[in-house]
């Protein structure tokens, strides 16, 4: 399989001068098969870029699948370009949204709307197609098993395990590792942890072996503390969840926007000394626009 990095910020697009070197795209990965069969984890802002690098190969099967829809991981949607010519496929998969009581389809529905966008979907000339995914439900996409596994964010959100002859990855989106919202000396306590416990544990199966981990790790440990509830994770917590896993190598992704290029180097320097004692044979890299690997 091959991976590669279009968008690995979070929140929000920052391009600029201070964030040239990683990238200020939301997040946006491409992933291929060995068949070269084409799915794309997330469209932030950074689809737009693989859209345009696509236009050599139309017309494109485009299986995009949506971890949660936050505007910074669907905002690039409607500038997908192979989306405005006829002959290419955009089959969009995602998880069901309890409180719209709708499924996918919602992320197309709600951006094209006159309001908020000039052309409707309805004026598009590719063929769309929807898929509305359920928890630890595989579906196959030509010679890959996807695997959503519902992680722990404000909203509905899947992470994906992508399994294609004998290789794997796991993208966690936005994910924060869950914790017990009670005190220890609450009544419901115990009740909560036993909860917390399990779906740790259900969300480490889901990652278990995986040759690649790519994580959320929007914080460092002392950041954390102030934005606590958010749904996001920590580098530290991805480290550890990388070891438990036993993944060949993580991805550390969804970088912090208000954090400059130099200060982002800054950070993961500190981080992997102050983790250098626990990495193992633990590959640990930040993602980065651009940055592709094969295995």
């Amino acid at each position: 399989m091959r991976v590669k990095f279009w968008g690995v910020r979070g929140s929000i697009p920052c391009p600029g001068p201070n964030t040239v070197r990683y990238g200020g795209n939301t997040t946006c990965i491409e992933v291929r098969t060995d068949d070269n069969e084409l799915i794309v984890l997330d469209a932030g802002t950074g689809i737009y870029q693989l859209s345009q690098a696509l236009l050599k190969e139309l017309p494109v099967t485009a299986n995009i699948l949506i971890t949660h829809t936050h505007w910074d991981h669907i905002q690039g949607l409607p500038l997908f370009i192979p989306n405005f010519i006829p002959g290419n496929t955009l089959r969009l998969h995602g998880g069901f949204d309890p409180v719209s009581g709708r499924g996918v389809e919602q992320v197309m529905a709600v951006q094209l709307q006159y309001s908020f966008f000039p052309v409707r979907e309805v004026e598009m000339k590719a063929r769309m197609e929807y898929v509305t995914l359920s928890p630890n439900e595989s579906v196959q996409i030509g010679s890959a098993k996807v695997t959503p596994c519902l992680l722990n964010h404000p909203v509905v959100d899947f992470g994906y395990r992508i399994e294609c002859n004998g290789k794997s990855i796991f993208f966690t989106g936005d994910h924060e590792p869950p914790y017990n919202i009670y005190e220890p000396d609450d009544d419901g306590y115990s009740d909560y942890q036993t909860f917390v416990d399990e779906k740790n544990e259900s969300i480490l199966n889901a990652m278990r072996g995986v040759d690649v981990l790519i994580a959320d790790c929007s914080y460092t440990d002392a950041e954390y503390s102030g934005k606590k509830g958010w749904g996001h994770g920590t580098f530290g917590t991805s480290i550890a969840t990388a070891k438990a896993v036993g993944a060949k190598v993580l991805y550390c992704t969804h970088h912090e926007p208000t954090r400059t290029d130099d200060a982002l180097d800054a950070v993961f320097a500190k981080v992997l000394a102050d983790h250098a004692d626990q990495l193992g044979g633990l590959e640990v890299r930040l993602a980065k626009e651009g940055d592709a690997i094969d295995f």
